[in-house]
């Protein structure tokens, strides 16, 4: 059902869904890098050695593709109010 769904979104929005996916990936990928930067443990982890040795950016990437199932759902539910949102910006760029 979602795999249809997204396709469904991209024929219709097309680069608005595109953006709006890869807006959330990179907000995601940056909040996990900043909450591990300052000392954020998931569960079941070693104090030091699993952020140290991988790097906080390599955990950050792991943990958002471990949750690549919510932001394609938020993507879904996302992309229409952002088209409207843009849709509303784009005439009053135009008349400046």
């Amino acid at each position: 059902m979602t795999k249809e769904r997204l396709k469904s979104l991209l024929a219709e929005y097309g680069p608005t869904a595109i953006a709006t996916y890869f807006g959330l990936f990179i907000l995601v990928l940056l909040a996990f890098a900043v909450a591990f930067a300052f000392g954020f443990r998931g569960a079941g982890w070693q104090e030091e050695a699993s952020v140290g040795s991988f790097g906080v950016l390599g955990a950050a990437y792991v943990a958002t593709k471990a949750i690549q199932p919510l932001r394609i759902l938020a993507t879904i539910a996302l992309t229409p109010k952002v088209a409207r949102l843009v849709a509303r910006w784009r005439p009053a760029a135009r008349e400046q």
